[in-house]
């Protein structure tokens, strides 16, 4: 059994990646927004970025697709942007 395929023969996915949710997040002094893809569901990056608001943690903490954490200061927070969970695209298409 080739690695990726369960036992029926079906490819499997990776659920982590199939949630996908696009993350932008604007820093109070600075010129650029913070874009990032992370594995976290759109809830939970509601609830770390309320915890940050509410004073529960002094620091937003996301982690994106590769593994990376992003730390921002809960005190600096401009705003957070959702977008909606992206589905991974297979394959190649003409422009």
């Amino acid at each position: 059994m080739c690695a990726g395929y369960g036992a029926d023969g079906r490819a499997q996915t990776d659920r982590r990646r199939d949630k996908a949710v696009e993350v932008k997040i604007g820093v109070q002094y600075a010129p650029r927004e913070i874009v990032l893809e992370s594995g976290q569901s759109a809830e939970e990056v509601e609830h770390a970025v309320s915890e940050a608001l509410t004073g529960k943690s002094p620091l937003l903490s996301l982690v994106d697709d590769h593994g990376r954490k992003v730390l921002v200061p809960a005190d600096r927070l401009a705003y957070v942007e959702l977008g909606e969970p992206t589905a991974r695209k297979v394959g190649f298409s003409a422009l």
